[in-house]
């Protein structure tokens, strides 16, 4: 962790390049430009809104559309980070071939593009706030911890992903279609307390439940989303319960990925 912080502000340079590289080539020639950015969130709102229609979901005294946008920030961001992160090196060939430095390089850089996207988002989600008439409180200062765990989770399945990728193309196709599926094991669509009053209140699994509503929250995403959820709108501290199993997970998967990646990336100008 602290190799990635030293590596990560000695090529900091190189990073804001390879950054502007990015959102210039991505949106040149975009009538909209960087604002398709945040199309994708917009959509998806759009649709969880029409489907909740049809099938009810009880968000309590939040409005179901400002609760889905709130979920589909952090976990935009996530999944495009790690999906582009792990196509970062093959997709930077070029340049590993010529010059050498630390090839996490590419995953961070990967990740931090999707932050200036994030910002976007962000913009919006306050406009939203504005119009339902929500006001932050001083809980909202937790939302830099909640985006740099998201950052940490990313970039656990950038690096592995990211190595693996360099001998084995089909991950970089592989984890969208993944991550598409994890959406929906993730509070996205509908928020964790519902989750956790059908598991924990009502016991529905029987003497399962516990073990499960665990499992369930040993996927990162699970604690995070709803964080951003409880701090941004709904004026409350994080569910630290819900956080720790994705938390202790994310402290074993991180370290693990890392050197996996350093291993692996002395071969990567042979190899790709």
């Amino acid at each position: 962790m602290i190799k990635i912080i030293k590596n990560l502000y000695n090529y900091r340079e190189l990073i804001a390049a390879l950054v502007w590289k990015n959102i210039v080539i991505r949106y040149k020639q975009s009538y909209l430009g960087i604002l398709w950015a945040v199309l994708k969130p917009i959509m998806l709102m759009l649709i969880f809104t029409l489907v909740r229609s049809f099938v009810g979901i009880d968000t309590g005294n939040i409005p179901y559309p400002i609760l889905t946008f709130a979920a589909l920030l952090p976990w935009v961001f996530f999944q495009e980070s790690a999906s582009e992160g792990v196509s970062s090196v093959t997709s930077n060939a070029p340049l590993i071939k010529k010059i050498y430095f630390p090839r996490e390089v590419f995953p961070i850089t990967a990740m931090v593009t999707k932050i200036v996207e994030l910002a976007i988002s962000f913009g919006i989600l306050g406009g939203m706030m504005v119009y339902y008439k929500m006001m932050p409180t001083i809980y909202g200062l937790w939302v830099p911890v909640v985006i740099f765990y998201t950052m940490m989770v990313a970039l656990g399945i950038s690096f592995f992903g990211a190595a693996i990728n360099v001998y084995y193309r089909d991950m970089s196709q592989a984890l969208p279609v993944v991550l598409s599926l994890l959406m929906y094991g993730s509070p996205v669509m509908y928020p964790l307390s519902l989750v956790h009053q059908k598991l924990i209140v009502e016991q529905a699994a029987g003497h399962w439940s516990n073990d499960l509503y665990t499992l369930y929250t040993l996927n990162p995403l699970a604690g995070i989303i709803d964080s951003f959820q409880r701090v941004m709108l709904k004026g409350l501290a994080p569910d630290f319960e819900a956080l720790y199993p994705g938390v202790v997970l994310t402290l074993v998967i991180l370290p693990l990925s890392y050197v996996f990646f350093k291993r692996a990336e002395n071969w990567f100008a042979d190899v790709i």
